[in-house]
């Protein structure tokens, strides 16, 4: 796997979890007045299944290559 791929998958951890605090700092300062949480745990939902659909299509056209124990 290269270096580019390597850092895609870290940049989209990286957006999943900024995400997942801005959802949740919204949920605290917003107190269900706006829809800021949604929309914030939406793109990381969206994130987090494109990554995962990446890693797959990485996975079966070989450009990532899994290893076990």
């Amino acid at each position: 796997m290269s270096m580019t791929g390597k850092i895609l998958i870290i940049a989209f951890l990286i957006a999943i979890v900024w995400n997942l605090g801005a959802g949740f700092y919204y949920m605290m300062t917003d107190k269900g007045r706006s829809n800021r949480t949604v929309r914030a745990l939406s793109w990381r939902i969206g994130l987090s299944v494109l990554l995962i659909v990446l890693i797959i299509i990485g996975m079966l056209t070989g450009i990532i290559q899994p290893h076990g124990l």
